[in-house]
Formats: structure tokens, C-alpha cells, sequence
């Protein structure tokens, strides 16, 4: 039995380890790394129009006077007002321009140098005023002078292509949505060189994060052309940016439900994936910009990043023919705003498969926050949820947990006479084992329940410690005091402290086998768990904090029970 629970502590210390090393490994923050779409100001970089932007092969993008003039006029902009978002579109293009989704702020590192004088005013009072850094909102778009703007419609390979930055027209000035639940429209159309004429007809509800994008192409001509239809999303990969280690930020793509992640040092050359692509993209680690084609089987996705940092998602659509004086059509589904699950099983194209749960984990991970968000409804307070939702999974297990206690003090209870046994069948290891077994059966001890409760806790640790650090519904969510964001590390290192003395004092509790090695381990077990958890999230650390309290009460309830 010693051994054998040597072994499942040294191999739960390990598997620990693995995953800790496992998550410590996700790709840093490269040189060339692209910023968050959703996670930084838009800083402008200084104007580097000289920078060449590849987009498309070979434009043969028409030149009359007309259009020429219409390029060079000044782009107008028309703001887009929603409960959820504002966005703002420009002619240039027939594109987006900025994107802010209300309700969620940026990183703010300069924020936690806050939390000193609000605590020190906690503890000693006084009526000076707090400093308050208030971050922005977040904004999905970046992009830098000279870059066309996402949402761009391009037709490479095709018998008429157009600049991405091409002029369109629109009669709208702007649309509010703020108090109405009817779809809006705006429209941009173009006649380019009286051979084609292109419309961009976005479609809003204002009670989603959902567009539709509709293109048509009228073909003016009396010929038949050929138009395939190339939708792009830039984004300015900005060198100095520190991603979180944790997250992904840059492009990313579903092709026949796998889905594939390219980080911005990978994109050293064009990747291109496909078909079957049931929806592509850029995304952050919370929030994702997202296309999803009418027609996946046909289409197929291009990955790239040009000498000026450009990174470029583009999706190419099915060839169209297009007879002369008729019409083709082309549409999309866009999903700008957080990586909120409900909202993205909605979309049932797989979009929910953005949250980096993990292709075993989530089956863990889901239910868990299901359960963390239905609590929460009625506490609001996710910290708490998590100490109920701890509650919970403690009583569920109640009676295999007093199983193990009372299988651990038996075990006590057996050492002298394993001993004993040990001492008389010295030199025959095989009858020791046989005698061993024998003594266990005969006391109806089983050597491998006293493990059970800790191996059951791993997979739901780790089916927690996903929900936690993926879920945007935690992100930047308060507890008390000094923890302002769930999500993230304790920046004062107190509750995972805290939760090394709490597994102190639960070993204290436990009764020991008479090994002296196993001893020893166990005694190193708060210090390993403790330095494990530093820099865990919060959350994670306070239900593995209250895991432990509620073990303390269980386990002192066993033993006073026993002891008479």
C-alpha cells in the first residue's frame, strides 16, 4: 500500500507538472507578433504609406476619369449605433473602419497600480480621492495609414478585379439602431468603368453581434464574365506587442470542423487552406472577427503577413458566371463581438470552437461554467459561484471522500502489522505481497481507495482551470478587495499563500502510513502546489483554496467520528 500510494501521489505531482509545463510552452510573444484586435488602443504607428501592402495578385482594376476622380475624393465615414457595438464604415472601400463592442474595456496594465491606495483606504480610511485609470473600449479593428480597411471585397483571378480601397458611394450618414429591434441596411455601390457595378449591402440587428453582408455584381456588359469574389479581414501586426501567453492572437479558421490556428511568426509565407471552410477569421483570446461564406464547400482561406506587418485573413468564394445584363451574388455571415458560447452556438457553424477549451477538456469545461453561470445568476458574483459551485462538487463526492478517509485511518491502524510482516518475509518479496493482500482482505481494506479523491479532482481541476482562463464571462470579474479579475493571476500572490497553508493543515490531518519517504513527500506537497498555483487565475485558486477548507471540515468530521 506504501508504495502504491507513493506512486499515485508522485504521479498526480507530475501530471501537475506536465500540464503546468504544457500550458507555460504556448508559443511567447514573437518578435513580428500581431496585437490583439480587441486587446489594445489604436496606437498610430507612425504613417508608413511607403510600406508596400500586398493584397491581391495583379489588380486590373479599371482607370477612368470618373472612377480616378471618385478615388481620390475624401472617404466619408457612417457610423453604425447599436446597444452592443459602434461601428464605423467608410467609403473607402465600402469597409470598416472601427469597431468598439460596449461593455468590455481594454487591458489596462497601468490599472492594478490602483488597487495600493484603495486597500490602504480599505484598511485605514480616509476621504482623499482614488486614482482611476479607465481603458478604452475594446476595438476590433487596427489598422495603419496606407493598409485598406477590413471587409474589403476584392475579385483577383477574375475577369474584372477592383482595388480594395476602391471609392464606393452610400446615401446613408449614419444608423441608429439604439432604439429598435427592426434590421437597418446600408448600402455601397460603385459603377466601375461601366463594365461591372458592385453593391455591399450590410444588414443589422440590433440585438446581436451578427451582419449580414450581401454582394452583388451587375454585369454591364454584353459579354459573360467570370467573377470570384475575395472578402478579406487586414489587421496591423504590431512588433512590440506582448501577447498573453496563454491566448492566440492573430488568424483562425475552421476547415471541415478542425480548426486551425496560425500564429504571425508562422506566417512567413502564404498559407492557404481549404475547402470546406466553415468560417474564418481574427481573433484574440475574448473576442473574435469572424466571416462565415453562404457556400463553405467551395470556398477556401488565405493566411498571409507582408513586409509592413499586414496580416491578412482573405476567404475566396466560388467562381460565378455571370451573363452580360444580369446579376451574381455573394453572402456572408460576419460575427464581430466576445467569445461568449451561447452567442457563438448560435451560428451553428462550429463558431463556438473558438474558445480554446480543448478538444477532450471541453466535455469538462462546458458543463462546469454551465453550471458557474447558473449559479451566478442568482448571486451575482462569480467568485462566490465558484465557492458554491466547490460546495457542490464537495457533497457530490461526500461519501466517496469519507470512503477514503476512513480507508486512509485503517490503513493507519494496519501499519504495525505490516511491519511485522515486512520483518518476517524479508528475503521473499512475493509472499510478502501475498500476505499483504491477504491482511487487507481480511480487514476489508481497500489500498487504493485512500487515492481515489484526488485523482477524481484532476480532471475536474483541469476541466476548471479551462472554463476559468477561456471564458469571457470571468474576464476582468471582481471578487472582493484586491481580486478584480477572476481570470487572472492573485497580483499579490495572497490567496494561492493561503491555499498552501490550508493543504498544509489539511496533511497535518491525514493520517500518515509510518513511511518515513512518503513522509517527506507529503510534506513537500504544500510548497509544490503552492508554487504551482502563483500564477494560476484566481478563480482557479479559490475553488482549489475551498476545496481544501471544506476537505479540513469533512476530514475532522471523520476523524472525531472514528476516534470514539
Amino acid at each position: 500500500m506504501d508504495k502504491r500510494t507513493i506512486l499515485a501521489i508522485v504521479l498526480s505531482i507530475v501530471v501537475l507538472l506536465g500540464y503546468q509545463m504544457f500550458f507555460a510552452q504556448k508559443p511567447p510573444a514573437p518578435p513580428q507578433q500581431a496585437a490583439a484586435p480587441t486587446e489594445q488602443t489604436q496606437k498610430a504607428a507612425e504613417p508608413a504609406k511607403e510600406a508596400a501592402i500586398k493584397q491581391t495578385p495583379a489588380q486590373k482594376t479599371v482607370t477612368t476619369k470618373e472612377a480616378a476622380a471618385k478615388t481620390v475624393a475624401a472617404p466619408k465615414d457612417v457610423t453604425v449605433e447599436t446597444a452592443l457595438y459602434t461601428a464605423v464604415f467608410s467609403t473607402k472601400g465600402g469597409a470598416l473602419k472601427s469597431f468598439q463592442i460596449k461593455g468590455y474595456q481594454q487591458e489596462c496594465t497601468e490599472c492594478a497600480e490602483d488597487i495600493y491606495p484603495k486597500i490602504k483606504k480599505m484598511i485605514f480610511g480616509g476621504n482623499e480621492p482614488l486614482p482611476s485609470k479607465k481603458a478604452g473600449l475594446v476595438e476590433l479593428v487596427n489598422v495603419k495609414d496606407g493598409m485598406p480597411y477590413p471587409l474589403a471585397i476584392t475579385f483577383p483571378e477574375s475577369s474584372i478585379d477592383i482595388a480594395p480601397d476602391s471609392a464606393y458611394e452610400t446615401s446613408a450618414t449614419k444608423l441608429d439602431l439604439m432604439n429598435t429591434k427592426e434590421k437597418q441596411q446600408l448600402v455601397f455601390s460603385q459603377n466601375f468603368d461601366d463594365k461591372i457595378k458592385v453593391e455591399k449591402i450590410f444588414t443589422f440587428n440590433a440585438e446581436t453581434y451578427t451582419i449580414n453582408l450581401d454582394v452583388k455584381v451587375h454585369n454591364l456588359t454584353d459579354t459573360t464574365v467570370n467573377q470570384i469574389p475575395r472578402l478579406s479581414w487586414q489587421q496591423y501586426a504590431d512588433p512590440s506587442w506582448e501577447e498573453d501567453s496563454y491566448g492566440h492572437d492573430g488568424p483562425v479558421a475552421s476547415i471541415a470542423k478542425s480548426i486551425e490556428r496560425q500564429t504571425i511568426k508562422e506566417l512567413d509565407k502564404e498559407k492557404i487552406f481549404g475547402p470546406n471552410v466553415l468560417w474564418g477569421g481574427y481573433e484574440s483570446k475574448y473576442f473574435l472577427a469572424s466571416f462565415i461564406p453562404g457556400n463553405p464547400s467551395l470556398t477556401s482561406i488565405t493566411m498571409n503577413r507582408n513586409a509592413g506587418n499586414m496580416v491578412s485573413v482573405s476567404i475566396k468564394g466560388q467562381k460565378e458566371l455571370i451573363p452580360g445584363g444580369q446579376n451574381g451574388s455573394f453572402s456572408y455571415t460576419l460575427y464581430l463581438g466576445p467569445k461568449q458560447y451561447d452567442l457563438l452556438k448560435t451560428q451553428n457553424v462550429g463558431l463556438e470552437d473558438s474558445i480554446d477549451f480543448g478538444s477532450w477538456l471541453k466535455w469538462l469545461a462546458m458543463p462546469l461554467l454551465f453550471v458557474v453561470n447558473f449559479i451566478h445568476n442568482y448571486v451575482a458574483n462569480y467568485g462566490i459561484a465558484i465557492i458554491l459551485l466547490t460546495l457542490l462538487i464537495k457533497i457530490i463526492f461526500w461519501p466517496l471522500g469519507n470512503l477514503s478517509y476512513r480507508s486512509m485511518k485503517s490503513m493507519q491502524d494496519l501499519q504495525p502489522k505490516i511491519v511485522a510482516l515486512k520483518e518476517k518475509y524479508k528475503g521473499d518479496q512475493a509472499k510478502l505481497n501475498q500476505e499483504t493482500m491477504a491482511l487487507y482482505r481480511t480487514h476489508k481494506v481497500n489500498p487504493f481507495s485512500g487515492c481515489l479523491p484526488m485523482l477524481i479532482q484532476i480532471p475536474i481541476f483541469f476541466g476548471l482551470y479551462k472554463a476559468l482562463l477561456y471564458s469571457i464571462e470571468l474576464r476582468h470579474s471582481p471578487f472582493f478587495w484586491w481580486i478584480q479579475d477572476l481570470s487572472a493571476k492573485d497580483p499579490y500572490y495572497i490567496t494561492p499563500i493561503i491555499m498552501g497553508a490550508t493543504q498544509f493543515i489539511q496533511q497535518k490531518m491525514t493520517p500518515t502510513m509510518g513511511d518515513p519517504m512518503q513522509a517527506k513527500i507529503m510534506l513537500f506537497m504544500p510548497v509544490i502546489f503552492t508554487f504551482f498555483f502563483l500564477n494560476f487565475p484566481s478563480g482557479l485558486v479559490i475553488y482549489w483554496l475551498f476545496n481544501n477548507i471544506f476537505s479540513i471540515g469533512q476530514q475532522y468530521y471523520i476523524n472525531k467520528k472514528l476516534s470514539h
